[in-house]
């Protein structure tokens, strides 16, 4: 993965294979700190204290479809290669929390990637789920709710074309008013 985004994408996706009905997504940069920070949080089924020990392992996943599960180990990857790191918090039927953290400036730090592109896939295609996307730069935030955009639709389902497309306004117009890379 080259992007921060296609993890995060994987991450979410995890989530939603896990039973999540509402996957938030925090992304964090601070100049000041030098620090940048993804957080992916979800009520799914969550995992017991072995399984947070095997998420690391490459080797290890709970999918059937292939034998390598490799989302958490290349992200740890990623963070570690910019001076951050990896946590991972969750409990059986509580839902997960993974948050990874990178020195914002290093010159090994993955680039965000098109963001607004992965949500709006995730959106799109999984819309029995909520997600609530956060994004701070230094002082300003973005945030996109899709639970209050389905208050707004009525009868439409969140992943008409003409939903996406305003969603897809939504964040791109939202990360340029707070002035990051969109």
């Amino acid at each position: 993965m080259l992007e921060l985004a296609a993890h995060i994408l994987d991450i979410a996706e995890n989530s939603i294979r896990a039973g999540a009905k509402l996957v938030e997504i925090n992304i964090n940069e601070n100049k000041m700190k030098d620090l940048l920070s993804i957080e992916i949080k979800d009520d799914g089924s969550g995992m017991t204290k072995e399984e947070i020990k095997k998420a690391g392992d490459p080797f290890y996943t709970t999918k059937t479809v292939r034998r390598v599960g490799l989302g958490i180990p290349l992200l740890t990857d990623a963070a570690q290669r910019a001076n951050g790191k990896l946590k991972l918090k969750s409990a059986k039927g509580k839902g997960t929390n993974v948050t990874a953290t990178f020195q914002l400036s290093h010159l090994d730090r993955q680039p965000i990637g098109n963001i607004t592109t992965t949500l709006v896939a995730l959106i799109a295609g999984n819309s029995h789920v909520d997600f609530i996307y956060k994004h701070r730069h230094n002082d300003r935030q973005f945030t996109l709710d899709t639970r209050q955009i389905r208050k707004e639709i009525d009868d439409l389902p969140i992943n008409h074309p003409e939903i996406l497309k305003y969603i897809r306004g939504v964040i791109s117009q939202g990360l340029q008013e707070i002035s990051t890379n969109a």
